[in-house]
């Protein structure tokens, strides 16, 4: 009995490594799919979009199986410096000539011929710290003062959607490490009182909550995105129209291959092929957390417990919006999104968890 537990510690929860490699790749497939006519027209490359993409899934599979077979307990050496240095590019993207402009937020750093997200880096350096500093201690103002910082220089940019994420993974994580219900209530309502506040004050956060919440106000404008959206869904059926027959990535449906990818998933794969990719990351997700309910180390635990979170939550903000659960918040589904840096986090945070899971005492 113990020989096959040990085997099995040895080499790891290899379904982490196929989740992860299965979606990717399915994702680089459909961003080929949903792009062709799109990069002809803009960039008279049918191919453009999969060439990029297949370079980021190439450094990204590196990434995983560095970060497999390093030692996770070096995570926490660098834990802080880490934070601070993506700190610095979220900084450096506000810096007239170093942050790259696209649609009127500030949220690229150009470095040679490839754009670089430092909003996505801050999803997996926060989780490492944080991880580290809860397997010790727990101070509620050090916590805050750190995720504030976080969320103030992601709202400079502005990029909502990564700091809706950044602050559910960090409630999360906090309430995991055992927070007191007065903190964790105090921070439900601060969020609860922010949020609204941030949302109506900025008029393109403003346009998107009223034509979410009246999808028939300016269906030209401010409504048309979900429109689309919801049409490619209604036009899928159960079974899809077929491999390929998307209508609506015709120069119809906005951020086709990234914000929008999984409404040509569901016309072209139906309500079966859609719900299948649903499960996946269901599944995903419940083996990770069962994983992270398993592990005797404190530390992995709450790594785990980080990384799965934030996948998870931000799958769920993705495909919330775009059955119009949720307003339109600009966030790519992971692993199937075209994005090198969201791949790159997502393979990065996947093989640290394939390390947890081959290394950690359970």
């Amino acid at each position: 009995m113990l020989k096959p537990r040990s085997l099995s510690l040895k080499i790891g929860d290899r379904w982490f490594f196929f989740f992860a490699l299965i979606l990717s790749i399915f994702g680089l497939f459909m961003i080929f799919d949903a792009s062709s006519v799109t990069a002809l027209a803009d960039f008279g490359d049918k191919f453009y979009y999969l060439k990029h993409q297949s370079i980021w899934l190439v450094l990204g599979l590196v990434l995983f199986f560095f970060f497999a077979f390093l030692d996770y307990r070096l995570l926490k050496k660098i834990a802080l410096p880490f934070l601070l240095l993506s700190f610095a590019f979220l900084l450096a993207v506000l810096i007239p000539g170093i942050g790259r402009e696209i649609y009127g937020g500030r949220r690229w750093l150009q470095i040679g011929p490839l754009g670089f997200q430092p909003g996505e880096l801050i999803k997996l350096s926060l989780v490492i710290y944080l991880a580290t500093f809860f397997e010790k201690k727990r101070s509620f103002s050090v916590f805050v003062a750190v995720v504030g910082l976080s969320l103030a220089l992601l709202l400079l940019e502005p990029d909502l959607g990564t700091a809706t994420i950044i602050a559910a993974t960090a409630f999360g994580l906090y309430f995991i490490a055992g927070a007191p219900w007065k903190e964790v209530l105090s921070l439900g309502v601060a969020i609860a009182i922010v949020g609204p506040i941030l949302i109506w004050f900025s008029p393109y956060r403003r346009q998107r909550l009223l034509s979410f919440l009246n999808s028939s106000w300016d269906a030209q404008d401010a409504s048309y995105h979900i429109r689309q959206v919801l049409i490619a869904l209604g036009s899928g059926g159960i079974f899809g129209r077929g491999l390929g027959q998307s209508r609506q990535k015709f120069l119809f449906l906005p951020e086709v291959t990234t914000d929008s990818i999984f409404a040509v998933i569901a016309e072209e794969f139906g309500f079966l092929g859609a719900g299948s990719l649903v499960f996946l990351f269901l599944i995903l997700v419940l083996r990770g957390m069962r994983l992270a309910i398993y592990l005797k180390d404190r530390f992995a635990q709450l790594l785990v417990a980080g990384i799965i979170f934030s996948l998870g939550f931000q799958a769920i903000v993705n495909l919330g919006a775009m059955v119009a659960l949720v307003p339109l918040t600009g966030v790519p589904l992971p692993f199937i999104s075209y994005g090198g840096s969201s791949l790159l986090v997502s393979l990065s945070g996947m093989g640290i968890v394939y390390n947890i899971s081959k290394n950690s005492k359970r």
